[in-house]
This record gives C-alpha cells, structure tokens and sequence, in this order.
C-alpha cells in the first residue's frame, strides 16, 4: 500500500524527533543503565575519618580522605558543619594527612586542634596545628623534628600531648664503632619484627608539651623516660589509649611492659602527673589480660577502662571496668553481660556510658549506668555504629548523638540520633551513589551439624530475581581473626558490595568462632580449627547450592588470614563442592607458622602451645594443619602474599603455592613485596581486584 506523502513527511519527522529526543535524554545521562560499582570506582570513594562535636553542640567537625589513583596516594580535608541546616565549609583541603580532631572553647577562642602534614612542608612532617574555627586561620603548635603522633589537647586547652619515638638501644655499628659499613642485626630476644616492620631500635613515648600565650608549645617532657615500652601499645593502638584528666592536671595511659612480650596480652593502665613528677602509677596491675583505652568521667572521680579477663587470649570478653580515683578500687559495670562492650564513653552527666558492641552480624550502641548497671540499646537494624560524642553537652535532656553508619553497600556517614532514630547529615559519596546500581542484602538462618543455627549474610547481584530461571555463581566468603565478626561492615578489600556487583551471590556464614553471638559460641574456635567452625562454613555452602538459582557447578572459597587457612584446610577437605579458591595472606603449616610469627601468645591460646610442647598439642597440629591434606589438592587455586607480613609470614603462601605447581594445581601466585597482611597502596589495591576477578571469571563464568 502506498502511504500518501504527507504521511510519509510526518513519519520521518516523527522519526527524526524522537532520535533527537533520546539522543539528547542520553547525552545528559537520562535513561542511562545504572552503572555497578568497579576497583577503580571503590578507591574514589570518599573515607570518613574523625568527627568530633563542638562544645556548644551546633557544628561538628570532621575529616575525609580520597584518593588519586593516578597519583597513587590520598589527601584530607576538614569540614565545619552546622547541624540545623546540614550546610559545611571547608577549613583545610587537600592535606596529605589530618589525623585525630580537639575541638577546645576557652578564652582565646574557638579553636580545631589536629595533627597532620601541611602540604607546603617539603619535608612531610607531622606536626600538631590549631584552625581558627571562625577566621580558619592556621597555627603551628609544634615544630619537632622528625614529627609527632597520636596527638590530643588537654580539656583545658593549655596543653598538648602526643608522642614521640625515642630511641633506646644500640645498632650494630653503634656497639661496634670500627665497622660502620656493617650490615646486620644482633637479636637476642623475640619481638625483633612486628606486624608489618622491623624493630627499630626506638620507642613510642608519651609526651606533653605546655602552650604559650601565642599557641606554640613549648619543650617536650617524656612521661615514660627511659622505659623500654611503648604508648600507645603497637600495632594498632592509637588514641584512644591514652586520657587527660579534665582539669589537665594527669594523663591515664596505656603500656605493656613484661618480660616475654610475644607470650603476653597483659597491657596495663597508669597514672602520672602532666607534669612529668613522680613515677606513674598502675590502677590495673590486678588484671591479667589486655587493660587499656582509658578514659576520664568528665566529674574527674572516676577512670573507666576496657580489660579482658583471660591470660593470653586476645579475643576475650572486652569489659569495662570502672576505678574510682578517691578509693583507689575498681569494679566491672559489664558483668553478666554475655557480649564485648568495647570503647566505652563517658556522658555529659558522669552517670552512665556509651559503647558499641556486635550483635547478631551488626554492630549497635548501647548505654550503661554506673550505679545498678541498668542497660539500653541505642541503635537498630542492619548497620554498624560508631559514636562520637554528644551533640549538645550543656543540655542534660537532650540525649542526641553524633554517630556514623556504615553497611556492606556503602561506607560511613554522619548521623544524628535520637531515640533510635537517624538523621543523615552528610552527604560524602552521595553523588556516587546516585548513579549505582545497588545489591541487596538479606539474613539466612542455617542449620549446623550440631543442630546449632548459623547467621549468614547473602549478598544478591544487582538484578537478582529468585524466581527467574537464571543461575548465579556463588562465592562462599571465609573469615579472617579468627575471631572478627561478619558485620556490616564496608572492606576496601573484601567488598562484598563489589563481589555481587560483578554478578555473583555472596554467602558470609558468622561461623563458630565469631563474637556477636555469645562467648560459648566465640570460644568454641579456640583449639579446633579445622572442626566444627569448617562444618559451619560447609552447612552454609550446601544451604545455598540446594537453591535453585545458585550455579553448584561454579562456587568459589575466598578468604584472608584465617579465612586463607580455611581456603587450603577446604582445599584437602571437601574441595569438591568448589571449582576455584583464593587464599591471602594464609596460614598453610602450622609448625613452620609457629616458628616465624611474632605474637606468641595468639597461636598459644588457639592451639595450646608449640608443637612440640607434648603429644596432645602436637596431634592438633598435624590433625588441622592444611600443609598435611595437599595430596588431596585439584582446585585451582590463587594465592596472594605479601612480603612484609610478619604475622602470617609470606614464606606460607610460597609453600601453598610451590604445594599446587608441583601437584600441577593450576595455580598463580599475586606477590607484594611492599605490602602487609593488608593491601593498602591504591594501584596495588586495583590491581589486588583485577587479579582476584580474573581468576574467578576463569573458573566461576568460564567454566575453564
């Protein structure tokens, strides 16, 4: 049929418009497909650092870090905000570092306090600044050579602590003059390597300085002179573990001076003068394990303190213990509470505190009272809390916290609460996220093999329809610690959000082992590693392949640390229901681990000595060590190392892999020879995904 002309005309201009019409809604990014969440997208995310309240409860301050993949580092900047409005400036930008935040009211002013390196600074030093919280008008406070750390301002505002690292023992070419061009080390005692680093012949110390009428600090008093012991207590204290008093008279600080460091978790809290005078005082010699992280009532009566009551065991129960300045006794306020409260508080009133704890895959905040220990539950739902402080101090009614959020979809942001209720109140990675296509979350309860039930996280691609005929890889995430519990928590490395966003289902079962369900249930790892906590892991995997939208043919093991082990122990035990593992930074042989791992005390505890202490302990070794099962090794397996890991030397990862080349296992091995138990660069940490995706994609959506 011959259309007439004036229809035809109307068609091609019909035509023509619409084309320019969706042409244009494309240009400007309407009806785009939203886009998933890449390695190099991860590390543009901005990372939330402190925040702290001011004293008059109207504005909070806080620090973001964000990185240049191109330029491979990070810079800082520090926010003002106003909490009524939501509205912020920003007082510092581009700052290679800001670490910890004071906010300090007093005659002279309203003033941040921080320590961080100025990008003008040639040299990269770290040193203590104040910001003009009106004008945002910079100060120097110190100029110390080499640079400071862990820095924080007394209440008062006229004095500063940080520390410094002092050294106290010789080198090789110090004791032998004559030789200077020696090279080597002369160790006589364990501790001679930690975490990622070499001891450095140096301590951290604790230091005060006084501020001068013009803000610049004065001469440095060593609070710990010549004590071979450091503050705070390494690797990963920071902080937290030391306190002003509020008049800024003393400083409560947290050390671990014993004879076999490496066999030990018995850290202790002191008290000393700020001023230097007389020798600091232990409040908490009674206790056996980690005593740490104290802090002033704002009163100034009372010191609570984090401790765990076990010798050598460094997941203990955290609980809070609470010493009474006047009397000189201490009592724990958590007692009976079958849960870690951990970095305990003080509110306004002295009367009750703040702290967070893990509970069922999640981790809330709570308030205890000092007097009848009466508890509350302060948060709710699936997220992680963390608090910061009061949002207005000089009002006893009003119960409003500054708190972060953080799930496995997307990492911390401000919050106010009140009365379990959340207000968002920054906007960080919001532009990001506007434009992703998100996974969801959901719990799974699982039956274990003792009849007990196991928590799981699944983790569904964007896109996930149960009730379609499509067919999902899966990857069964093993966890690290080995007691760390499966929260809701936003890795940069295991990013269960990246995972699901490059098509595969995820399943995180909190095996035994994991806090957050009751000591019995967390103990229950301590001395059975290849036990019931592999049954857990294996329940939750058959769970989630009895599904129909589950790929059985295509499921992968991944895990770090612990997790690594769990991948080569799965590797010889029942690696059949796998096609492809990943290992990083795993423990494969545990008598060569025992032999060159720092912290004696961990492996003590959770295997019951050395091997060869006597037969019950030695038949623990050879019964879950993975190194013994690798005759039963098929699976292709990738693993990844890192050179300076001293914790899970990098010699277990070359000995799982030279165990796969030689079975012809295919095999590969991701070696860092600047890195930790940690990836922490940004291109290695894009290059960590590339790597870890590939290998997947082979065995998990190839079917190679």
């Amino acid at each position: 049929m011959k259309l007439p002309p004036k229809f035809v005309l109307l068609l091609l201009v019909t035509l023509v418009f619409t084309f320019v019409v969706e042409s244009t809604r494309t240009a400007v990014g309407q009806d785009e497909p939203a886009k998933r969440m890449t390695p190099e997208l991860l590390w543009k995310l901005g990372r939330l650092g402190e925040a702290v309240p001011s004293p008059d409860g109207t504005q909070v301050a806080f620090t973001v870090r964000r990185y240049e993949l191109a330029e491979d580092k990070g810079s800082s900047n520090l926010f003002i905000m106003n909490v009524a409005d939501d509205t912020k400036v920003v007082a510092l930008e581009k700052w290679p570092s800001i670490g910890s935040i004071d906010w300090i009211d007093n005659e002279s002013g309203s003033h941040l306090f921080f320590e961080g390196i100025n990008p003008d600074d040639a040299v990269g030093s770290n040193q203590a600044w104040s910001v003009d919280t009106k004008t945002h008008d910079l100060k120097q406070v110190t100029s110390i050579e080499g640079g400071i750390s862990n820095f924080k301002v007394a209440p008062t505002g006229g004095k500063i602590a940080f520390t410094l690292d002092i050294k106290l023992d010789q080198k090789p070419n110090e004791i032998y003059a004559d030789l200077p061009k020696a090279d080597a080390r002369i160790i006589d005692q364990l501790m001679y390597r930690h975490w990622n680093a070499w001891h450095d012949y140096r301590y951290s110390h604790l230091h005060v300085c006084v501020l001068g009428k013009d803000g610049v600090a004065g001469a440095p008093v060593d609070l710990m002179e010549g004590r071979k012991a450091d503050c705070p207590v390494p690797p990963f204290g920071g902080t937290e573990q030391f306190s002003w008093s509020p008049d800024g008279t003393e400083i409560a600080f947290t050390i671990k001076d014993v004879d076999k460091w490496e066999e030990s978790t018995n850290s202790d809290v002191f008290v000393v003068a700020a001023d230097g005078s007389g020798e600091p005082t232990n409040i908490s010699k009674d206790g056996l394990g980690y005593d740490n992280n104290p802090v002033y009532s704002p009163n100034g009566r009372l010191i609570a303190y984090s401790s765990m009551e076990r010798a050598g065991f460094e997941a203990d129960r955290n609980r809070i213990m609470v010493y009474n300045r006047k009397r000189e006794t201490a009592k724990e306020i958590t007692k009976g509470l079958d849960q870690n409260a951990n970095g305990p508080v003080w509110k306004s009133d002295s009367k009750s505190m703040i702290f967070d704890s893990e509970r069922d895959g999640t981790t809330q905040l709570f308030e205890i009272t000092i007097k009848g220990q009466t508890l509350k539950q302060l948060t709710e739902g699936w997220f992680n809390w963390h608090f910061f402080g009061e949002l207005n101090t000089a009002d006893a009614a009003n119960d409003t916290l500054i708190v972060s959020r953080t799930n496995m979809l997307r990492p911390a942001e401000i919050y106010s609460l009140d009365n379990k209720k959340g207000k968002k109140l920054t906007d960080i990675n919001d532009a990001i996220y506007a434009n992703l296509e998100l996974p969801t979350i959901e719990q799974r309860f699982v039956e274990a093999t003792d009849g007990k039930t196991i928590q799981c996280w699944v983790i569904n691609p964007p896109g996930f329809d149960p009730n379609s005929d499509k067919k999902w890889p899966m990857l069964t995430y093993c966890q690290g610690g080995p007691q760390g519990q499966i929260g809701q928590w936003f890795s940069y490395r295991w990013n269960f959000h990246l995972m699901a966003a490059n098509g595969y289902v995820v399943v995180a079962p909190n095996r035994r082992g994991l806090p957050g369900f009751g000591r019995e249930w967390n103990d229950q790892i301590s001395g059975d590693w290849g036990g019931q906590a592999m049954k857990d892991i294996l329940s939750a995997t058959d769970a989630m392949t009895a599904e129909k939208f589950i790929d059985k043919e295509h499921v992968a093991a991944i895990g770090a640390s612990f997790g690594g082990y769990t991948v080569y122990w799965l590797m010889g035990n029942s690696a059949d229901r796998f096609c492809s593992m990943i290992a990083h930074c795993g423990v494969f042989n545990l008598e060569s681990m025992y032999g060159a791992t720092e912290e004696l005390f961990f492996v003590n505890w959770d295997l019951g000595g050395p091997y060869w202490k006597n037969d019950e302990v030695l038949s623990k070794y050879q019964k879950f060590s993975p190194h013994r099962f690798v005759k039963e090794w098929t699976t292709p397996l990738l693993v990844i190392h890192g050179q300076k890991d001293f914790r899970v030397p990098v010699t277990q990862g070359m000995e799982a892999f030279t165990a796969a080349q030689v079975q012809d296992v295919p095999s590969r091995f991701l070696y860092f020879p600047e890195e930790g138990h940690w990836v922490m660069r940004p291109q290695n940490g894009v290059l960590w995904h590339r790597i870890f995706f590939d290998w997947l994609n082979r065995y998990c959506k190839d079917g190679k």
